[in-house]
């Protein structure tokens, strides 16, 4: 039967009409708004199926593209993420309840950085180690040092001083590590934090250079009230709950709880027998899509759309690596043989050997310029080199301020003189 020609431009512009009205919907969140999705970039390829997790690997059909999401967002949502404070103080358990089934985890984790993300101050390894740390900014001398037990935080404009006792130090020092004290009610960053490249203090990371304008602004910043779960969400765990904000029953550091959430029904459950059941009311972030898992490490280290709202360019960026990693060619959009935990396990001391990464770039990347790319291997070969890809691939960014070099997870061809990309 042959098709009339009006029929047949009315079939095409119905056809074209539904094919745009999946397009479109694909960005739809289901929330009645359109949720800002990454740059289209012209250089970066077109996957010839999602690659969202690693069983999509292959013959499987492709899903759905899920879209980057900010963290409030996340935090809106039901279910378990990292800071959020729906559940109770007493729905968390502690880690010594996590180590009575999981104790080599447990204690490889104790030692990592993160379980190390801050301590209350008497115990800082380097305020023990330096007596007494000083500093001169402009008009103001900056001094930290010992006094019995604790370690006082003191500014002095040469004829006023104040002098608090720090509370709290965040960072394990790899870097630095910054202080939070505490003046009635009010919780106050330090303005001077220590590096470790110096071995010892200036201007805390994120504070204006400007001179302050009275002794009391030079102390430091007050954290308001959000600010001040998001430092603590993300450098200690069950500070913020349901109950409210109190640090002093915190645990010092990222712990169990902080990313599987509260373990109470778990524990309960799991000691009753039923274990599938308890399985089910802790939280798993390996379950999670690629674009899922790096969104959520992204709740304290920011993702794409954090650092976007933050309108934050050049190298202060650096050390956002979920942003960086995400605006990388290869990630398209989300494989999970780049998520974090591909390259990082949580649980265990980072890993500083640039060639134990080879594994992982091979898992993307052909080797031999003989061998031809798949579906599998979609990267091509290098034809510099085939080992320490991370050193030419994903090289180290000084970031001033914090005076150390970041891993750039942007990763990419750096060419010669090239500007640093945003």
């Amino acid at each position: 039967m042959k098709i009339k020609p009006l029929f047949a431009v009315l079939l095409c512009i119905f056809s074209t009409t539904l094919m745009s009205s999946q397009s479109f919907l694909q960005k739809w969140d289901g929330a009645d708004r359109e949720v800002p999705r990454l740059p289209v970039r012209s250089d970066a390829p077109k996957p010839a199926a999602s690659r969202n997790t690693l069983e999509n690997a292959g013959s499987a059909p492709p899903q759905k593209v899920e879209t980057p999401m900010a963290t409030d967002e996340r935090l809106e949502r039901d279910g378990w993420w990292p800071t959020k404070r729906s559940a109770s103080f007493q729905d968390f358990v502690g880690t010594s309840e996590c180590a009575r089934c999981h104790a080599k985890k447990a204690s490889s984790q104790r030692a990592t950085p993160m379980a190390q993300a801050s301590i209350p101050a008497a115990g800082s390894v380097v305020l023990r180690e330096h007596e007494r740390l000083s500093l001169r900014s402009g008009p103001y001398d900056y001094a930290i040092s010992h006094n019995d037990a604790r370690h006082d935080y003191s500014v002095s404009d040469g004829v006023s001083s104040i002098s608090e006792p720090l509370a709290w130090a965040f960072g394990l020092g790899n870097k630095g590590q910054t202080y939070i004290y505490q003046m009635g009610a009010l919780f106050i960053e330090s303005r001077v934090s220590f590096y470790k490249t110096l071995q010892g203090l200036d201007l805390t990371t994120g504070h204006s250079g400007s001179s302050p304008r009275n002794l009391a602004d030079a102390l430091g910043r007050p954290l308001d009230p959000e600010s001040l779960r998001r430092c603590f969400g993300c450098h200690t765990t069950a500070s913020s709950t349901a109950d409210g904000f109190n640090p002093s029953r915190a645990t010092p550091g990222v712990a169990c709880e902080a990313c599987h959430g509260p373990g109470a029904k778990h524990v309960i459950l799991m000691d009753e027998g039923s274990r599938e059941e308890g399985r089910q009311t802790i939280f798993n972030p390996g379950r999670l899509s690629a674009v899922g898992l790096v969104d959520f490490c992204g709740a304290c280290h920011r993702t794409w759309n954090d650092v976007n709202e933050m309108g934050l360019l050049g190298v202060a960026n650096v050390r956002f690596q979920p942003y960086r990693l995400e605006n990388s060619r290869c990630w398209g959009d989300g494989d999970a043989r780049l998520a974090c935990i591909a390259c990082h396990d949580p649980h265990q001391q980072l890993n500083h050997s640039a060639e134990d990464y080879d594994v992982k770039c091979l898992s993307c990347h052909v080797l031999a310029p003989t061998k031809k790319t798949s579906l599998d291997h979609p990267g091509k070969p290098c034809p510099v080199g085939h080992k320490n890809c991370v050193t030419c691939h994903m090289p180290r960014v000084v970031l001033p301020s914090m005076h150390a070099p970041f891993v750039d997870h942007q990763i990419r061809i750096v060419r010669p003189n090239a500007s640093y990309p945003n």
